[in-house]
């Protein structure tokens, strides 16, 4: 009977997220097909709606069926703009979306940024809320973008949390071997790579930078869990309420990439203690020591309060607590969901961090 409990409150709780994360979709997606329709209609189209009607075949009865080609999402658009491939992995086939800055030279090794997507999201629209790939055009930089399957998380979450089943880390093994063939057929600088995620996402790429830690240079978790802090379903609900204090040590001997945390104090769904917890288990491991904290705000976006933990006279945590922010991607694109335009630019923040990475790894 205590099982049959456990599973019930667990199954009940894990509903009552995602409930609150689909109804934070919704409410943005009437914006978000509205912004896509304005992308993909023609100007002609939109002053003659009725036009789109017609067609050089006789005038079908009235007994005939209209069929019309479905609206492509605001992802499907940011899609149509990417290299897509396959990656086989011990997870089975892993799908991945890949972004190349145009006019890219024989003889020209670009940096990499791995992104991963949140629950109830895609590449494209993680894509497409982040705006990455506008700043990756600009400063030139390769995007890459794994998906997760359905099949594997009916929510499209990375399952993070499920390592004592060992399919987390299965996971993170076939992302790795993404990354293995997008730096095999791509022109990849591989000492500047960066990884960075939302939510699950977010703390899918620590796992991977703890189990991979030569592979980055800089790890950038957005609203996501401290690794270790569960190893469970039962286990990641406590911790995404902020229930779980105590995350399990890291690997001792190894060489951690610098991590940027950046944390909304609105989080309903990722208790803001986690940003918390995630910098201090990262420089705990590291030796670094916390400076005092600092208020940051660009006109009338929402303050942040940054914190900085330096080893050597080097910053290699950093911790952004965002005032005001919710479960979304700080300063992202406005119509989308979990995407909050009034944020600090947390896409800037992330390519100002991994530059510095680089520079100080080159």
């Amino acid at each position: 009977m205590t099982k049959r409990t456990s599973k019930a409150v667990w199954s009940k709780s894990f509903k009552s997220i995602l409930n609150k994360m689909t109804k934070a979709a919704t409410r943005t997606g009437a914006s978000a097909i509205k912004k896509t329709l304005a992308a993909v209609v023609p100007k002609a189209a939109k002053r003659k709606p009725a036009s789109l009607l017609k067609s050089a075949k006789p005038r079908a009865s009235a007994k005939t069926k209209k069929t019309t080609k479905p609206v492509p999402s605001s992802g499907a658009v940011q899609i149509a703009s990417l290299t897509s491939g396959m990656t086989p992995g011990m997870a089975g086939l892993r799908r991945y979306y890949l972004y190349r800055p145009p006019g890219i030279t024989r003889t020209e090794r670009l940096p990499l940024m791995v992104m991963l997507h949140g629950c109830l999201q895609d590449a494209g629209a993680l894509a497409a809320s982040s705006k990455m790939n506008q700043l990756a055009a600009r400063k030139r930089f390769l995007v890459l973008y794994p998906e997760q399957e359905k099949l594997s998380n009916a929510q499209a979450c990375w399952n993070w949390y499920d390592t004592r089943s060992g399919r987390a880390q299965r996971e993170a093994a076939s992302i790795d071997a993404v990354i293995d063939q997008v730096c095999l057929l791509q022109p990849v600088d591989q000492q500047r790579i960066a990884i960075a995620g939302l939510s699950a996402g977010a703390s899918m790429a620590a796992l991977l930078a703890v189990s991979h830690p030569r592979r980055f240079s800089a790890l950038i978790m957005h609203s996501g869990i401290a690794t270790g802090l569960a190893h469970s379903s039962a286990t990641a609900i406590m911790a995404m309420r902020g229930r779980r204090l105590l995350p399990a040590p890291l690997p001792a001997g190894i060489k951690l990439p610098a991590l940027l945390v950046i944390q909304g104090s609105k989080d309903r769904i990722v208790s803001p203690v986690n940003g918390t917890l995630a910098a201090q288990q990262w420089a705990m491991q590291v030796g670094a020591k916390a400076g005092k904290p600092r208020t940051v705000q660009r006109g009338a976006r929402y303050p942040s309060t940054i914190t900085d933990y330096r080893a050597q006279g080097q910053v290699v945590v950093s911790l952004c607590d965002v005032n005001g922010l919710e479960h979304a991607w700080s300063g992202g694109a406005k119509g989308f969901a979990y995407s909050d335009p009034k944020g600090p630019d947390a896409t800037a923040m992330i390519w100002a961090f991994a530059s510095k990475q680089f520079a100080y790894s080159s």
